[in-house]
């Protein structure tokens, strides 16, 4: 149940909320916090769009019966050992500590959630409201828009707002795809890595989390702008047209997904006699088991098969210099006329 402000002895002073939202990680690599994990990822229509009564018994039988183990065995492979949580929660506190540092000397209050596990999107929209961030930014770090991520997190926020009887005001910030500090400080990335390989790359490939095909003919806008932060960062690299490719992955189930699929792709190159290729995922501002272990590993298991030599997987933004001025912009621009309010 909500505890509104007035519970307080006094009311706090209102203050300027921002919550940086990621897509969200299992608790603990046991069985149950993975199928927890699953059950909720899954269970979200705006993910899987099937008729809700098929789906969830396809769901809660075979698929949440066997995956748990399968996904459980990709995160124990680059889980943080040290503080026994997975890369995603450990970049993410990191980047809203460094923003929140940022933002100290303006009194704003920074916090992250998960839209799916923990910290949820409403335990942290009520505690930062119950404190006294009566306006607040939630910041959903998703580059391109996509129904089944920036989509379901407003369908998450909306929720939680039903539930409150005093509600925050609520800002999202929009899909940032072709912002330019976004394509500019990717290129920065990507080109301070890659001037530190032995050899430069013969491809570079941006790999982008893939969705099913029929999501595109709905209307769905996410491959579109997929293609057009992939254009974007190729001429900001100057990098030749011909070594550069597109691909699609993580694909789910039978259906007919975004294509080229990145694994078809890598291994083609392979065949074709490529020795040597780098990866970027602009889809991603924070490593996750997606880009750590399905690229970092997978598809240089595959690259290798194929006859190819290395596959450098090149990190996210994560919370480097570049990362961190892509999400400082974002904030201060989106915070237009709250900041000026309070100062």
């Amino acid at each position: 149940m909500q505890v509104l402000p007035t519970d307080h002895p006094t009311v706090p002073t209102p203050k300027v909320g921002v919550l940086l939202i990621n897509l969200g990680t299992p608790d603990a690599l046991d069985y149950w916090s993975m199928r927890r994990y699953l059950g909720e990822f899954l269970s979200d229509t705006r993910v899987v769009e099937l008729p809700k009564i098929l789906w969830q018994l396809i769901l809660q039988g075979p698929i949440l019966t066997f995956r748990p183990k399968k996904s459980a065995a990709a995160y124990r492979a680059i889980w943080n050992n040290e503080l026994d949580e997975s890369p995603l929660r450990t970049i993410t506190r990191e980047q809203t500590e460094a923003i929140a540092e940022r933002m100290s000397e303006q009194g704003i209050r920074v916090e992250f959630a998960m839209r799916y596990g923990n910290p949820s999107i409403p335990s942290m929209i009520e505690k930062m409201f119950n404190d006294g961030c009566w306006k607040i930014l939630c910041v959903p770090l998703y580059p391109q828009y996509a129904s089944s991520t920036t989509g379901s997190v407003v369908d998450k926020i909306g929720d939680t707002l039903k539930g409150m009887r005093w509600q925050p005001t609520i800002r999202v910030s929009p899909p940032f795809y072709d912002d330019p500090v976004y394509v500019a400080q990717l290129a920065a990335s990507v080109r301070r890595q890659l001037a530190a390989l032995e050899h430069e790359p013969e491809i570079l490939v941006a790999s982008f989390h893939g969705v099913p095909k029929e999501y595109l003919m709905k209307g769905d806008p996410y491959h579109c702008m997929c293609q057009k932060s992939a254009r974007l960062l190729r001429e900001a690299l100057d990098w030749p047209e011909d070594r550069f490719r597109v691909a699609f992955q993580s694909r789910f189930g039978p259906k007919e997904w975004l294509k080229p699929y990145a694994d078809e792709l890598i291994e083609e190159l392979g065949h074709q006699g490529v020795k040597r290729v780098a990866v970027v995922s602009p889809a991603f501002i924070s490593d996750c088991v997606e880009t750590l272990e399905e690229i970092a590993m997978g598809l240089q298991e595959t690259f290798e098969e194929a006859g190819g030599h290395e596959l450098i997987a090149l990190e996210c933004l994560n919370a480097s210099d570049e990362g961190i001025a892509v999400l400082e912009h974002l904030v201060h621009r989106e915070l237009q006329g709250w900041l000026s309010e309070n100062a």
